[in-house]
């Protein structure tokens, strides 16, 4: 059977049918009875037809707002509080409140006079931002937009409006005081009164820890709202004062607000926060009451976001000189240090270290000294980027070279780069924070440096460096580069006697801090002649300065005995240097146990092509 129902046809017909009287017009509405299947037929007019419907039903009412409610026409007023426009109030079981977002039956300002939502619509410049103050509450602060506002926002709205009711009320109890428990004799318990600001810190500092925990734009709210309410407090004198900082109120403020800044800092580096949410930030920021002991402070988060043309020209390397004129102004790259250590840290992390060399030689910064702790890790990155030779020059420049604040722990740490060719995998900030605890691991595209390189660098760093100089784990460490790692053929005994004078006039020329090795010396005896340089060199430092502990270093010659004995007849130039050594060594072994480096140094120093210099050991 047939239901009994509504048949529409449409037309394709696209005349003009003003004029058309109503049975030439392209829809039919044709009404059924309840009819055999065989007799529902379409009929021949019909099939001529490009659309046929066949069954319709009333359309279901799907939620809406107020003023589109298709069962109770609204009249659309601009800013109508008062009382409710006629019919305005009616509505259907799926109207909603345009202000409140909820259905219109749950919305208690409905019909309230000086409110009356019920008026409401989306054409009206009055009732869009009386929606917007509605929805967005305590961010409406910010100019942020509904479209800008996500969950996380939301919860964060949430929980500065709790914050602030908190700790209105515990500011209150700070400025009433508390009567002094314990008062001298002469003073009345009435007028004796403390004011501890403490608790009020506390509590800003807990719900700034709940923000560092939130999403990087929750958590920029909700600190900066929190600003925004404990920067107005004061210090109330009493009879009795605290010593602790947070319990004055203004030590306290000034503690709370370097955390904000810190934290905003951070995530204005780290966060990849749009460009317009970053602007509203940072204007609400600037409308906030600042005392005037904390004037200083009020331009702490103009940092340049990461497409700032300057900046980005700076990292790619199209400018070298950190400086730009737009539209006939100055723009300097100038950064506070603690965005500079947060760039450091982020471009490490990211293994963009090429950038972040070129980043650091243009910047400028308000906090020299520290910035230059900084600088001297330039070496460091260098060598992540594989480029070992470039690193070395870096080290050793002709003006303010970092080798010259060298420690010896730095010096090893560098050494050992270069001759391996492997690092640390880690992210620093200063020079200092470079150790050997970390796992080390192969540089990509790194080689490691020749020994004649390695040397030469060495002796270069002792020239600059009193520090490392003077240690005695240096020393060993050069020695053992200059070794190979079996013995080495004693030279001939011309080569070591003109090896004497040609080292000696090659360390201690005055212009040699670029040390050059001549090939004509390397070329018969190449790794016996580096040996003899780095020996001579010795040499210079042990009758410069007692040398101590003088066995390591002694120790790292090996098996290479002649080279000893050349150091020896080296050191005799000074029999009176030469004794004390000596002496300072003998002293040195006797603590030693076993067959002890006494026995040990007999063994390799009293040998036959030596015994000249046994005179020394009695």
């Amino acid at each position: 059977m047939c239901t009994t129902g509504e048949i529409i046809i449409l037309s394709d017909d696209d005349d003009d049918c003003e004029d058309v009287s109503p049975n030439e017009l392209s829809v039919f509405i044709v009404e059924v009875e309840d009819v055999k299947k065989s007799e529902c037929a379409v009929p021949p007019i019909a099939l001529d037809e490009d659309l046929v419907i066949t069954f319709s039903r009333s359309a279901e009412v799907l939620p809406h707002a107020r003023y589109d409610c298709p069962i109770h026409p609204f009249m659309a007023t601009d800013c109508e509080v008062s009382v409710p426009v006629p019919n305005n109030h009616l509505m259907c079981d799926q109207c909603f409140c345009y202000i409140c977002d909820k259905l219109a039956s749950s919305c208690k300002w409905w019909c309230y006079s000086g409110l009356c939502h019920c008026n409401s619509h989306k054409k009206s410049d009055f009732w869009n931002n009386h929606r917007n103050c509605a929805l967005l509450g305590g961010l409406k602060t910010f100019n942020l937009t509904l479209s800008e506002v996500d969950s996380h926002l939301r919860n964060a709205e949430t929980m500065l409006q709790s914050f602030r009711q908190e700790l209105s009320t515990l500011y209150h109890v700070f400025l009433k005081g508390r009567v002094l428990e314990e008062c001298g004799p002469s003073q009345s318990r009435k007028n004796c009164r403390i004011f501890d600001y403490t608790p009020v810190y506390e509590y800003v500092s807990s719900f700034l820890n709940k923000a560092d925990q939130q999403d990087s734009r929750a958590a920029a709210i909700m600190m900066l709202g929190a600003t925004e309410d404990f920067i107005r407090h004061f210090q109330v004198t009493g009879t009795f004062l605290l010593q602790s900082p947070t319990a004055d109120a203004a030590k306290a403020r000034l503690l709370l607000l370097q955390r904000v800044i810190m934290s905003m800092q951070r995530q204005m580096v780290m966060a990849d926060f749009p460009t317009g949410f970053r602007t509203k930030l940072h204007d609400f920021y600037k409308r906030l009451y600042f005392p005037t002991e904390l004037k200083s402070v009020k331009n702490s988060l103009n940092v340049r976001p990461w497409d700032d043309v300057l900046l980005v020209s700076v990292l790619k390397g199209q400018n070298v000189t950190g400086f730009r004129k737009d539209k006939g102004k100055k723009d300097f790259l100038v950064e506070q240090i603690s965005v500079v250590l947060l760039r450091t840290e982020l471009l490490q992390r990211q293994h963009r270290y090429k950038e972040l060399c070129r980043y650091l030689r243009v910047v400028e910064t308000d906090n020299p000294l520290l910035f230059q702790q900084v600088q001297d890790l330039i070496p460091f990155f260098t060598c992540m980027m594989g480029d070992l030779p470039s690193a070395l020059g870096s080290l050793l420049p002709t003006v303010n070279s970092p080798a010259s604040r060298f420690t010896p722990q730095l010096f090893l740490f560098y050494l050992l780069v270069f001759q391996t060719a492997t690092a640390p995998k880690l992210v620093v900030l200063q020079s200092s924070e470079l150790s050997f605890d970390t796992a080390w691991e192969p540089i990509k595209d790194a080689v490691p440096l020749t020994c004649v390189t390695l040397v030469r660098f060495a002796l270069r760093v002792h020239r600059c460096c009193p520090a490392v100089y003077a240690d005695p784990q240096c020393w060993a460490s050069l020695i053992n580069v200059a070794n190979t790692p079996k013995a080495l053929q004693g030279p001939s005994p011309k080569f070591l006697l003109e090896a004497m004078g040609f080292v000696s006039s090659t360390l201690q020329d005055e212009y040699g801090s670029n040390i050059q090795i001549p090939r004509f010396f390397m070329e018969e005896y190449p790794d016996q002649a580096l040996l003899l340089l780095v020996t001579g060199a010795l040499c210079l430092r042990i009758l410069d300065a007692p040398l101590n502990p003088a066995f390591p270093v002694l120790n790292a010659f090996k098996e290479n005995v002649w080279a000893l004995s050349w150091l020896w007849g080296t050191l005799s130039s000074s029999p009176e240097r030469f004794n004390s050594f000596l002496l300072e060594f003998s002293e040195e072994t006797e603590n030693l146990t076993g067959l002890s480096s006494h026995h040990w140094f007999h063994l390799r120093i009293a040998q036959p092509d030596c015994k000249c210099y046994q005179k020394y050991l009695m």
